[in-house]
């Protein structure tokens, strides 16, 4: 359940949401008019067709963020005080796109803030940039390493990381000393509008994949609902703000939130086939665990290597990969203590409620399509 009242915040200025018809940021769109009603609100996105009946009161500017021409048109016209940056490359894209988008994209957003004089920058970055894809991750907490390059498996992480790294360094500049910035680091996003987790997992449940656990179901995971990431997407602008106000004192090292990196999930670790069950649950599922077949981890990555070469000579991708096996057995979760102690920040959703309302919003859709193709 939510765990927040309805008392209205003061007003964050002129905030500009990138990408802000996308997944997570047509959430934070929705909870800074929810929080903060008398912000002004501009979304710029590639295309600013979807999600876009709830927050009438946006504008909405169609821009490429690789062209610093469009970019700086939209940001001196509207002039805000507060950036929320939410744009990467999709994961499968080919890395000149990763290169393209999320790191040069980033670095033409920065500039164009800097120039006009934005207050507060905060960055969406993810919580896989100290993941390696082989050590267990227990707790793990902004002192950890990023995982970079070739320790990283994956090439959407690396630029996630380094487009992070831009916006910290970008943070008190020389040039621009008032310029704030900080990054947000979520895990595990799920929610209304989600195109990843919950939406694969209600299929693999309507093709009798939820039959099958891999693993001893003793691996905990980070999974995070989307409200609550925006919540601490704004939670970290209202502290830049707080701390522009008191320009140019520095805040204490235990305090300070400009320059700095948190992580934002629910706080609530769970097993990873506790989830997926909690999921095909809300999808309809009423097997007994007494059914489930278990299989090994060894047995799985054989078979989805064997698998992963069959499909490739057919041109097609298998339901089962080795990545999907790792995935699904490790360990994955992260401390938000420094977002607490920092941001004030609590879940205001709890996880099953979360999974409750991304899954609903699943099922109304599909029901919604079969409507319209009934007419």
């Amino acid at each position: 359940m939510s765990n927040e009242g309805k008392i209205a915040i003061p007003s964050l200025g002129k905030v500009v949401v990138v990408g802000g018809c996308g997944f997570l940021g047509h959430h934070i769109v929705n909870r800074i008019f929810k929080r903060h009603p008398d912000t002004k609100v501009a979304v710029v996105d590639l295309r600013t067709n979807t999600n876009r009946s709830s927050n009438p009161n946006a504008s909405y500017h169609d821009t490429d963020i690789t062209d610093p021409n469009a970019v700086m048109k939209v940001f001196g016209q509207f002039r805000p005080d507060v950036v929320i940056h939410t744009v990467a490359a999709l994961p499968f894209a080919k890395p000149a796109m990763h290169d393209k988008v999320t790191i040069e994209g980033t670095n033409i957003l920065l500039r164009a803030a800097q120039e006009v004089g934005v207050k507060a920058f905060v960055y969406t970055s993810s919580a896989s940039v100290i993941l390696d894809g082989k050590t267990e991750l227990v707790n793990g907490d902004e002192t950890w390493p990023l995982v970079t390059g070739k320790k990283q498996p994956e090439y959407y992480t690396t630029t996630k990381a380094y487009a992070e790294v831009a916006v910290l360094e970008a943070n008190r500049s020389p040039s621009y000393p008032n310029f704030l910035t900080c990054a947000i680091r979520p895990a595990g996003i799920i929610g209304e509008g989600d195109v990843q987790t919950l939406p694969k997992m209600v299929t693999a449940c309507r093709k009798g994949q939820h039959k099958f656990q891999v693993g001893d179901n003793n691996n905990l995971f980070d999974f995070t609902y989307v409200e609550n990431v925006a919540h601490g997407h704004l939670l970290a602008a209202q502290a830049l703000l707080h701390t522009h106000k008191i320009l140019p004192t520095i805040p204490l090292d235990t305090e300070r939130v400009d320059g700095e990196a948190f992580f934002i999930t629910n706080g609530q670790p769970v097993y990873f086939w506790d989830f997926a069950r909690a999921v095909w649950h809300e999808t309809g599922d009423r097997m007994p665990l007494s059914s489930v077949w278990h299989l090994s981890h060894e047995f799985a990555m054989a078979i989805g290597t064997i698998l992963v070469w069959a499909f490739w000579l057919l041109g097609r991708t298998p339901n089962l990969t080795p990545a999907q096996v790792r995935y699904s057995t490790m360990t994955k979760y992260h401390s938000i203590d420094k977002a607490k102690k920092r941001l004030g920040y609590a879940p205001v959703v709890d996880l099953g409620e979360g999974i409750k309302r991304g899954v609903k919003y699943i099922l109304d859709q599909e029901v919604a399509e079969s409507e319209k193709k009934g007419q």
